[in-house]
C-alpha cells in the first residue's frame, strides 16, 4: 500500500443498517489519511445514509435497480461505462466490506493496485491482501474495521454515523409540529426490517403500542418505509387508540423523524441501526439474526429476545417450526426491557 494513498475507495452495496455499520471506516481513514479523496461505492437504497458523511469526499451509487429493470440487453452499455468510468478514476486503494462476486468484481475493475476484502470463496482472488474472517462471531462494526488492522491502520473510533440534513429536518419538524406537541415525549416503534421471519408480529407492536400510551402517557409514532404499508395499517388496526404514523419519506427524512424519538422499539433492521447511530435509545428484538453480530452498537441501547427459545440466532430467512422466537415473545415482555428507557415526565 502507498505510504499515503491519494484516491481511496470503499465499497459496501447493501443493506441500509450494514453500510451504517460500515461508516466507523471511513472516519478513520480519513484520520489517518486526511489529505486523501475517499469516496464511497453502494446502491441506491442506502445512499442518503452517506450522502452528507463529514469525512466523505465523493459518493458512487451503483443503479442495480435500473438496470433490473431495463435488462441486462438494454443496460450493459450504460454497466460497461459505469466500470470504465470507476477505472478511471485511478484509485490506490480499494476496500470491498460487502465481500459478495459483485463487491468483489467491482473491486478487481477499480484498477486499484492495492484491493483489499475478506477470504470468502473464490472472491478472494479479486484481493491482493486478503483478510481471514474471525474465528469467533463478532460485531459488524468490528468485521468491517479489521479491514483496516490488515493494513495497520490504526482505529481510532469505532462510532457509527449517520448525518441528517437541514432540509430533512426542517421537512420532519413541519410535520411533527402539527401533529404532536414539541412538549410530548415520543417513542416510535419500527414494525418492519428484511426477510418476515426477523419482524414481530405486528398486532404484537399494537399491544405495546396501547399499552405505552395508556400505562405511560406517551405518543406513539410508527415508522415505515417502502412496501411496508399493510404493516403499518395491521398494527394500527390491532389497536385501541391512535397512533401516529409518519407520511411517506426517504431515507434521510426517516432519520429526522428518528431523532424526535426519546426511545425507537424496532426489529433488526436499518433504521435500528440509524437510530443508534443518532444517539437514540433503541431496544432491538430478535429472534433469528444474532444481536452479537447485529445488535444496535454503543452504549445506551439493549435487545430483548424469546430467551427460553433454543434455536435463536439460527439465522434463517424462513421458519420450519412457526417462528416461535418471534410469535411467543409477549408484548408484555418488551415492555418490561423498555420500561427504564421511557421518561419519568411521561
Amino acid at each position: 500500500m502507498p505510504v499515503s494513498p491519494e484516491r481511496i475507495l470503499v465499497i459496501k452495496l447493501r443493506a441500509t443498517g450494514d453500510v451504517v455499520l460500515s461508516t466507523p471506516v471511513i472516519e478513520n481513514l480519513k484520520r489517518r489519511f486526511p489529505g486523501a479523496r475517499i469516496t464511497f461505492l453502494t446502491e441506491e437504497a442506502s445512499a442518503d445514509v452517506l450522502r452528507w458523511n463529514e469525512f466523505l469526499d465523493d459518493l458512487i451509487v451503483l443503479p442495480v435497480r435500473r438496470w433490473k429493470r431495463a435488462g441486462f440487453r438494454r443496460s450493459w452499455r450504460e454497466q460497461a461505462r459505469f466500470y470504465r468510468n470507476l477505472r478511471r478514476r485511478r484509485f490506490d486503494l480499494a476496500i470491498d466490506l460487502f465481500g459478495n462476486p459483485r463487491s468483489a468484481v467491482l473491486t478487481w475493475l477499480s484498477g486499484a493496485a492495492n484491493r483489499v476484502g475478506y477470504a470468502f470463496r473464490g472472491r478472494r482472488l479479486a484481493y491482493n491482501t486478503v483478510v481471514a474472517p474471525p474465528e469467533r462471531a463478532g460485531h459488524e462494526v468490528l468485521f468491517h474495521l479489521e479491514a483496516l488492522e490488515a493494513l495497520d491502520i490504526p482505529v481510532v473510533t469505532s462510532r457509527p454515523a449517520v448525518t441528517i440534513p437541514g432540509t430533512a429536518e426542517g421537512k420532519a419538524r413541519r410535520w411533527l409540529r402539527g401533529h404532536i406537541q414539541e412538549s410530548r415525549a415520543v417513542v416510535g416503534l419500527n414494525p418492519g426490517g428484511g426477510w418476515a421471519i426477523k419482524r414481530w408480529p405486528p398486532d404484537s407492536f399494537g399491544r405495546l403500542a396501547d399499552a405505552l400510551i395508556d400505562e405511560f402517557g406517551v405518543e406513539v409514532l410508527v415508522m415505515w418505509g417502502p412496501g411496508e404499508e399493510a404493516l403499518v395499517e395491521a398494527v394500527a388496526g390491532a389497536m385501541r387508540n391512535r397512533p401516529f404514523v409518519i407520511p411517506a419519506v426517504t431515507l434521510a427524512e426517516l432519520g429526522a423523524y428518528l431523532k424526535r424519538c426519546c426511545l425507537l422499539v424496532s426489529n433488526d433492521s436499518g433504521p435500528m441501526h440509524m437510530a443508534a447511530a443518532l444517539d437514540v435509545p433503541t431496544i432491538g428484538i430478535f429472534g433469528p439474526t444474532d444481536p452479537r453480530a447485529q445488535g444496535p452498537w454503543g452504549d445506551g441501547h439493549g435487545v430483548v429476545r424469546k430467551e427460553s427459545v433454543d434455536c435463536l440466532g439460527c439465522n434463517r430467512v424462513e421458519c420450519p417450526i412457526g417462528n416461535i422466537c418471534m410469535t411467543t415473545l409477549e408484548p408484555r415482555e418488551v415492555l418490561e426491557k423498555i420500561q427504564p428507557y421511557i421518561p419519568v415526565e411521561a
